[in-house]
């Protein structure tokens, strides 16, 4: 078996481990914020789903209540996602920012009319610079288009993708004020929201996200429940190539909890000597 063949039978069992913690222990219910990365299958990584399985995932999303996180955010502070009777409210983001968005996510997006956040690190569109795991950047006239579709909000991820709790305070303040003035300048917008690289928040650099967005995301495998959840620790739902339909399906319950938390620990020490 190859080492990829190898990494993708251990996810596997970490997913179907966790969904057996699942039915020991229900997930609670509330709106759910799915993580993407990646579409296309350019290359072998995780989080750069084939178009064919993404599509799968749309139409299935598409049969489902999909709000804007604006949206979600006044249901979670409000206290009611009309869960009730229903499947809970599922919100669909993307991080980075690569060119893929514009060339085969948004027209899907656009078709079955599916309103999305991307979360945007200024430096790579700015300097055109391709992202780690060749990955080209987006264009900020694509994303001129993309926000004028009234489906997509663009939303913050740091300039340099930077893991924030690695920096002093005034590198914390200067990668969000640098961010915050290329949006601004670019396409005339102010956003309210905030993702951190890689999921990893550190206190210091906690303060002053609070003080600057109305929301931040982290990671969680886990739904955000009304009256409950803190907007600057947003629960994300990472969605992986190995995840299929079958576990695609159990997060957009909420599932999958303790594989987050085997994915933390793992991150913890992989990125223990990174910056970005």
């Amino acid at each position: 078996m190859t080492e990829r063949g190898i990494r993708r039978g251990a996810l596997q069992a970490v997913k179907a481990t966790a969904a057996m913690v699942d039915r020991v222990r229900r997930p609670a219910r509330g709106i759910v914020v799915l993580l993407y990365h990646r579409v296309g299958g350019r290359t072998d990584q995780e989080m750069d789903l084939s178009l064919d399985l993404f599509e799968q995932q749309i139409e299935t999303l598409s049969c489902r209540r999909v709000v804007s996180l604006d949206e979600s955010i006044g249901l979670l502070t409000g206290g009611t996602a009309d869960l009730d009777g229903g499947s809970s409210p599922i919100v669909v983001t993307f991080d980075d920012g690569t060119a893929d968005f514009m060339e085969v996510v948004l027209p899907l997006l656009v078709r079955w009319q599916i309103p999305s956040t991307l979360y945007v690190a200024t430096k790579y569109v700015d300097e055109e610079r391709e992202f780690p795991g060749s990955g080209r950047p987006i264009s900020w006239k694509a994303l001129r288009e993309a926000v004028s579709t009234g489906l997509v909000t663009v939303g913050y991820h740091t300039h340099s993708h930077a893991l924030l709790d690695r920096l002093p305070p005034s590198r914390v303040r200067e990668e969000l004020d640098r961010s915050v003035r290329l949006i601004a300048d670019r396409l005339d917008v102010r956003c309210d929201h905030f993702a951190y690289p890689k999921a990893i928040a550190g206190r210091g650099a906690e303060e002053v996200v609070r003080r600057t967005f109305v929301s931040a995301a982290v990671g969680g495998n886990r739904a955000n429940v009304p009256g409950r959840t803190d907007l600057h620790r947003l629960a994300r739902s990472p969605i992986q190539v190995s995840d299929q339909m079958r576990w695609f399906n159990a997060k957009l319950d909420g599932g999958l909890a303790f594989e987050e938390s085997i994915r933390r620990t793992i991150n913890r020490a992989r990125y223990a000597g990174a910056r970005t």
